[in-house]
């Protein structure tokens, strides 16, 4: 279950992802599959091979793209590697607002 982002900022995200560029959106999430993390960062491009390299900047593999047919493909990033891109992508508000890593601005 996803909460703490409104519809205009997923908008956003998806027209970003539309347009060819590296679109990063972090909501408050729940899975029963994680229960130490409470939030997940996707991080999505439509152009695949342009999400790939930019995964291996943070040591993503290629076959942890989630692939998804309506064109939102991503990576879901969570915990240290969430924290980790987050802050080395100056996303510090959603850092600050979704993790448990704080940075002072």
């Amino acid at each position: 279950m996803a909460f703490g982002i409104s519809k205009s900022q997923l908008k956003k995200w998806k027209n970003k992802i539309d347009s060819g560029e590296i679109a990063i959106i972090t909501h408050f999430w729940i899975d029963e599959r994680f229960p130490n993390c409470n939030s997940v960062t996707k991080v999505g491009c439509c152009n695949i091979e342009k999400l790939v390299n930019w995964g291996t900047i943070y040591g993503l593999k290629e076959e942890w793209i989630h692939h998804r047919k309506d064109g939102y493909s991503h990576f879901d990033l969570l915990g240290d590697k969430q924290a980790e891109v987050l802050l080395k992508e100056g996303h510090i508000e959603e850092l600050n607002k979704f993790c448990q890593t704080r940075i002072r601005e």
